[in-house]
């Protein structure tokens, strides 16, 4: 077995899937470099992210798989999950070894099926945030929302929320990896920075007067329109799982 260890990005783990080919290295597994110290007696080599490479990657796995065939690796990369490196690698491989055909369908496929499962739960997590994100005016006129998503999808929602506010700056970051997307009006960079979580919390520090007062508004207009005796908890969790009644004002105590 020969163990390969890389950055945790996407161009990094497809630097790691060309060198792997490259120098034909036998039984292959791939591992963060987070992960390292799960994995004390080993020795792996490390991968050097190497954005020409993953880019030749992308090529000829498009070339073979079409656009969707990457999109669902892509998103099942994004999951996070325990092993998806090997996972994706095995789905690669499957695929340079059927370079006549699209193989992202042949859920026969033990690895294929598995991804394509995963590409699911980020496509459902990645939709829901886009429907219940809710953003805040801090006091220097920057829109912002936090988010705590299962999956990486922030990358994902980018493009929706860009076509949709292009009028307003806003911030969205993620709380539980660390790092946001900021649209300046013109631009979406990516941001890393360690926020304190207690200052988020603490509103007449950071969001302006007006937000306060609409945020207590909706508030109690939501109150008022709820007809408590028509009440059904089960439906509504049904619709609006609890998990991500944190980002919306409704069901914020004042």
């Amino acid at each position: 077995m020969t163990i390969l260890s890389y950055d945790s990005t996407l161009e990094g783990f497809l630097t790691t899937v060309f060198e792997i080919f490259e120098f034909k290295y036998q039984e292959p597994q791939i591992i963060k470099k987070d992960d390292l110290q799960h994995n004390m007696f080993a020795t792996p080599i490390e991968i050097v992210t190497d954005i020409t490479k993953s880019d030749r990657v992308i090529k000829k796995l498009t070339d073979q798989l079409q656009n969707d065939g990457v999109r669902t690796l892509i998103y099942a990369f994004l999951s996070e999950k325990v092993g998806v490196e090997d996972l994706l690698y095995k789905v690669i491989h499957y695929a340079v070894a059927n370079k006549s055909k699209n193989i992202m369908k042949d859920f026969s496929n033990d690895a294929v099926l598995q991804v394509s499962q995963l590409t699911k739960s980020v496509g459902r997590e990645k939709h829901r945030m886009e429907a219940f994100i809710r953003f805040e005016l801090l006091k220097d006129g920057i829109y912002f929302a936090k988010i705590d998503p299962d999956f990486d999808v922030l990358t994902l929602i980018v493009p929706h929320f860009k076509n949709r506010y292009q009028d307003q700056k806003w911030l969205i970051y993620d709380l539980r990896r660390k790092y946001g997307v900021y649209y300046d009006l013109n631009d979406v960079e990516i941001v890393e920075i360690d926020l304190d979580k207690k200052l988020l919390k603490s509103d007449s520090e950071i969001y302006s007067d007006s937000e306060i007062n609409y945020q207590k508004l909706w508030w109690e207009y939501f109150d008022h329109t709820n007809i408590k005796e028509r009440k059904n908890t089960k439906l509504h969790v049904q619709h609006v799982p609890k998990r991500y009644w944190k980002y919306l004002t409704e069901k914020k105590i004042f």
